[in-house]
């Protein structure tokens, strides 16, 4: 399975089970797209970048993993509707620019809408 694959599951999955919790299908949604990495100059240019590309950014943060090791992360949001292809669509805009600056693009996540 290729990367866009797999991300395609995973947005579908999530999307499938936010509405069988009954999440408003036609609510705007918060799309936060996360990034890490452990070069803070990395992660930075980085979310030059995910602006430029027209995402809100937020300021980098360090989060300490169970094994200790700590990493910094931030995220690129976007307002829209919680449909697949709007969503893939940030992903493929998001993916060309964790490869450039070596840093991994961690997924995506959003909240219950009533």
């Amino acid at each position: 399975m290729t990367e866009q694959q797999n991300w395609r599951e995973e947005t579908r999955e999530i999307i499938t089970s936010l509405l069988e919790d009954g999440s408003n299908p036609d609510a705007e949604y918060t799309i936060e797209h996360h990034f890490s990495g452990q070069d803070f100059n990395r992660l930075e240019k980085a979310a030059v970048d995910c602006f430029k590309a027209e995402f809100e950014v937020t300021d980098a943060e360090e989060l300490t993993l169970e094994r200790g090791q700590t990493i910094l992360c931030f995220d690129a949001i976007k307002e829209g509707p919680l449909a697949e292809e709007a969503i893939m669509a940030q992903i493929e805009q998001l993916l060309p620019i964790a490869r450039k600056y070596g840093i991994e693009y961690d997924g995506w996540g959003t909240y219950f809408e009533e």
